[in-house]
């Protein structure tokens, strides 16, 4: 005869070892699991995602802008693309101390080139910009720690 699963079986600490362990095997990232109304989520680091938002949206204005430079500031605003941080955790510049900097107000970028390295539970994980175009401002000062979905870095992809 089978006995019931109890609710207690979800959160066996062997259990969950075992699940780590065939997440190491297959080389997974995150496991979700659902038995009733309980649920374990592991997930471990090592993937790198890059979160971009779309350009703002206009706010409302309650005044008109005087004069043409004033009139183009939110319009270069509008385009800029954010880089958004994938994970809680320190934001760095550069990858070490005596290191310089990934990037730099003016630099010009691609997708693929490291903005920054978001440190995790002692993982280290570079960030791409997911995006060209110019970097405009960096919002976070070095060794800050930081919140998932915090804008870190302004690109004008225009630029």
């Amino acid at each position: 005869m089978c006995a019931a699963p109890t609710r207690a079986d979800i959160f066996d600490v062997k259990k969950v070892r075992q699940l780590i362990e065939l997440m190491k095997e297959h080389d997974l990232n995150e496991l979700d699991l659902r038995q009733a109304d309980n649920r374990v989520r592991i997930r471990r680091g090592g993937e790198v995602v890059t979160y971009s938002a779309p350009a703002a949206a206009p706010a409302a204005r309650a005044a008109a802008p005087a004069g043409p430079a004033a009139a183009a500031a939110p319009a270069a605003d509008e385009r800029m693309v954010v880089i958004k941080s994938p994970m809680v955790g320190t934001f760095y510049r550069a990858s070490g101390p005596d290191s310089a900097p990934f990037v730099k107000v003016g630099d010009r970028i691609g997708p693929e080139k490291t903005v920054c390295i978001v440190e995790a539970m002692k993982v280290f994980n570079e960030i791409p910009a997911g995006v060209s175009g110019q970097v405009v401002a960096i919002l976070v000062e070095n060794g800050a720690p930081i919140e998932f979905g915090q804008p870190l870095i302004k690109v004008d992809p225009e630029a």
